[in-house]
Parts: structure tokens; C-alpha cells; sequence
């Protein structure tokens, strides 16, 4: 074959023009054909993105130089937002959360004589939570029975889950932390994105909504938001799993109010519990039982966002200036006469 016959009968000289013609067409209606084959399969990663209808908001343009609030810190050293009041809008959050058709998921225990505190969480809730978004409240409980039957708005359901009670309320306390990582594995994870893991003695008392959700979340202690790290009541014993050195510790996080994405609290939960059962099998309880370990998680695995006192308050704190709004209240009560009842 002559070595120039390519510059002139097609490529390298194989294929004269007329094939290459028919071989061009042929490869733009076989791509023709896969992009409708793909569309009308569902999306893949090589599917143009679609677009959505938009909803058109007004709001003030954010300043760079301007911050919302400089009384309080907003910003970790490691880049997680801490949310306060006038640090973010909530329009904005909504509509990006409801693109992502996101479901919440509530946990809650409510064993024993802790169950009479069910009907104002739930009717409050109904009020300020994650309103306009579809939720699951999921309730822990000895007595199912004697869940109460509150109204509630499309796309929010009341799930009961019923376990066993333990003789002491320290027990209840740490096994939760073995409930939610086992319902996460087996049930949350194909129900719900994000999960919500709050105390049951409390009561809503201003909107608190997607703004909170993240990959994983801890809420700062209202006792301790503005200690020092030695007043910390980390545990300090080397010998739990739960030990915290004095020099370590950013914040001191509330075992009320955690959460985030089912498979990080999964991680979270699993990891608590495992180190609870090293420390019972020691003979050793953590200070402050399953939050002692909760903070031991949370200083070697950095929360993403941390919520402010706003989301987990005690009016017998008083009411600090700083704190715009009081989210989720403690429900006053005699803790001798509901704990191991």
C-alpha cells in the first residue's frame, strides 16, 4: 500500500470518505439514542442537570465586612457555623431543604413515669418543629400504651418503639445510646435523612427548624457555654472510655440535643455504646453516664455545626442578653419523683 495513499482515500488509507460518512452518522445516532435511553431511565452521574423552578425571595444582600453578630462567636476553628439567632435565614434553608425532599427523624425516650412529659414535647413540637417539613416522631418507650394521641400535619407521623426499662435511671440514660444505634442500622436508615436526638422532659417554645441540620451536630451546654475548659465535668479518670485529659476539650456539649445524618449518628451511637459496655464490663460509669462519652466522641470526631444554649435552655439560668430566643425549654419537675418510677 502506497505510504501517502491516507492523505487522500480516508484515514492511514483504510477508510475511504464515503465509509467514514456513514461510520459518523451512524456513531451521532447511537449517542442520539443512548442520552433517551438514559433520560428516560432515571439520571446518571453523565445526565445533564435539571432544571428546577425556582422561587423567587427578597432578602438583604449579606456583607462581607458586616458579620450578623459580633457578641458571640460564630465560627469554630475548624469551620463549623454555631448557630444564634440573626445568623442565618431561614427562607433561604427551607427552600434549600424542601429541593431535597428531606425527612427528620425525632428520637425520644420516654420510659417509665418520663412518659407524662410526651404530650407537651409532642404538641409544642407540632407548633415549632421543622415546620413545613415532613418529620417522624420516633418515641422509645416501656408503655405504649399511654402514648397520647395529639393531632398532627400532613407528613408528620408518631412512631412507637417499644423497649425495655432498666431498675436504674443512669442505666436508661447510657442504653439509649445501644437503641439508637441499632434502630439506626435496621430502620432510620431507609426512613429518614437526618436524625434529631433530644431529652423528653422538655417543651418547644420557639421555631426550631432545618437550620440545625448538618452531618453531625452537638448543641453547647447551657451550664458550661461560657466555662472555661477546667470547669469542664469531663470524665477525668484515665481508666473510662469516656477519659478526657484536662488540657483537651473545645466546648461542652449537652447530651440532650445531638443529631445528624442517620449513618453519622449510627457512627456516633455505636461508638458510645461500645465504649459504655468496655467501662461496665471495668466496673467504671462515666461522671455523667452516655454524655460523658458523648463528649469524648465529639472532641476526636468535630461536630460540622454546633447548636447555641438557644436550642437546649433552663429558665432557672436566668435569661442572658445574648440569648435572642429560647428554643427548647426544660420542663420544670421533681426529678426524685419521675426517676426510677
Amino acid at each position: 500500500m502506497d505510504k501517502d495513499q491516507g492523505k487522500t482515500g480516508g484515514v492511514k488509507g483504510y477508510f475511504p470518505k464515503s465509509t467514514l460518512y456513514v461510520m459518523g452518522c451512524t456513531t451521532l445516532l447511537c449517542f442520539s439514542f443512548g442520552y433517551i435511553w438514559n433520560m428516560s431511565n432515571g439520571p446518571c452521574l453523565d445526565t445533564p442537570i435539571k432544571i428546577f423552578s425556582t422561587v423567587k425571595m427578597i432578602y438583604t444582600k449579606p456583607q462581607i465586612l458586616k458579620p450578623p453578630r459580633s457578641d458571640v462567636l460564630m465560627m469554630t476553628p475548624w469551620f463549623a457555623p454555631i448557630v444564634w439567632e440573626g445568623t442565618y435565614n431561614s427562607e433561604i434553608l427551607n427552600e434549600q431543604f424542601r429541593q431535597r425532599n428531606v425527612t427528620v427523624g425525632l428520637t425520644v425516650f420516654a420510659i417509665k413515669k418520663y412518659v407524662v412529659f410526651l404530650k407537651t414535647f409532642l404538641e409544642t413540637a407540632e407548633t415549632y418543629l421543622m415546620v413545613g417539613h415532613r418529620v417522624n416522631y420516633y418515641i422509645f418507650t416501656d408503655r405504649p400504651e399511654e402514648v397520647p394521641k395529639v393531632a398532627l400535619k400532613e407528613g408528620r407521623n408518631v412512631v412507637v418503639l417499644q423497649v425495655q426499662n432498666y431498675p436504674r435511671w443512669q442505666e436508661i440514660s447510657m442504653r439509649r445510646m445501644e437503641m439508637l444505634s441499632l434502630f439506626s442500622q435496621q430502620r432510620f436508615i431507609n426512613e429518614v435523612s437526618y436524625l434529631v436526638c433530644v431529652d423528653v422532659d422538655m417543651r418547644f417554645n420557639d421555631q426550631v427548624g432545618v437550620e440545625i441540620l448538618s452531618d453531625l451536630f452537638g448543641t453547647l451546654h447551657p451550664g458550661f457555654y461560657t466555662a472555661e475548659r477546667r470547669s469542664f465535668t469531663y470524665e477525668h479518670r484515665p481508666a473510662s472510655q469516656a477519659y478526657v485529659p484536662s488540657d483537651e476539650g473545645d466546648f461542652y456539649y449537652a447530651g440532650g440535643f445531638f443529631g445528624g445524618t442517620v449513618t453519622e449518628v449510627y457512627k456516633l451511637t455505636k461508638k458510645c455504646h461500645e465504649a459504655i459496655m468496655v467501662d461496665k464490663a471495668n466496673g467504671i460509669e462515666a461522671i455523667w453516664q452516655e454524655e460523658s462519652h458523648l463528649n469524648k466522641y465529639f472532641l476526636y470526631h468535630k461536630p460540622t455545626k454546633i447548636l447555641s444554649p438557644e436550642y437546649l435552655w433552663d429558665d432557672n439560668l436566668g435569661r442572658p442578653e445574648i440569648l435572642k430566643k429560647r428554643r427548647f425549654l426544660a420542663v420544670p419537675k421533681n426529678h426524685a419523683a419521675i426517676r426510677n418510677k
